[in-house]
């Protein structure tokens, strides 16, 4: 089989524009999962028996089902309930953010419980409140040591944002579909996609490796 090079440049723009909004869709993900990660995995050390349950099970479900089915569940099933149609980029975001909160919850929680018990007693020694020894005491610490698993979930989401082709939004993967249906050159575009995608990932790999040198998280 001869491989068509020149369609696979030829097909780059269209797939560059794709990865655009791939990496706008895991970036808006990741950050809002970040908002909810930070008051879940805080949730879920909390002495309040019902915000920590609540946190627990959001946890569990979570990260016990596909992130397919989360999107189904809020492209589909969710009209079913509000009686309105989601517009596919709010499906997207909404569905990609909730599955990212639930994974950084975890990496938040690990984070804080690693750092000394003796922290927080000293900085309530000091007078400070729990939220205040957590604010400036124990998440600058948490933060430095979450900053590889927080790399590793950016390019998780970036890969798995793919999914979101489900629905007809045109991110990398849906844009490579396309092409294919109009050249049938399944294997030039696929493999000018599967391209791509170890560029972003490379990029935010590199990056994550300075951040990590940079804060000194070792």
């Amino acid at each position: 089989m001869e491989l068509n090079i020149d369609l696979m440049v030829n097909s780059l723009p269209l797939l560059i524009a794709g990865a655009g909004i791939t990496v706008e869709i895991t970036a808006m993900s990741v950050f809002l999962g970040l908002v909810i990660g930070c008051m879940v995995g805080i949730a879920r050390l909390c002495n309040i028996k019902p915000i920590r349950y609540i946190a627990n099970v959001y946890v569990d479900f979570i990260r016990g089902t596909p992130l397919l089915v989360q999107i189904f569940l809020v492209y589909f099933a969710l009209p079913g309930i509000i009686g309105s149609r989601v517009d596919p980029f709010v499906a997207a975001i909404s569905a990609c953010s909730i599955n990212s909160g639930a994974y950084i919850a975890e990496i938040f929680r690990a984070g804080i419980q690693s750092i000394d018990k003796g922290q927080m007693e000293a900085g309530r020694s000091l007078g400070m409140t729990w939220a205040q020894t957590m604010r400036y005491i124990i998440m600058p610490q948490a933060f430095k040591r979450i900053i590889p698993p927080l790399g590793n979930e950016f390019i998780a989401m970036l890969k798995d944002s793919s999914l979101v082709s489900v629905i007809g939004f045109e991110e990398l993967t849906r844009r490579g579909q396309l092409i294919i249906a109009r050249t049938y050159a399944s294997f030039e575009i696929w493999m000018a996609v599967a391209l791509v995608y170890l560029v972003m990932t490379f990029a935010v790999a590199r990056f994550t490796g300075y951040l990590e040198r940079r804060f000194d998280t070792k």
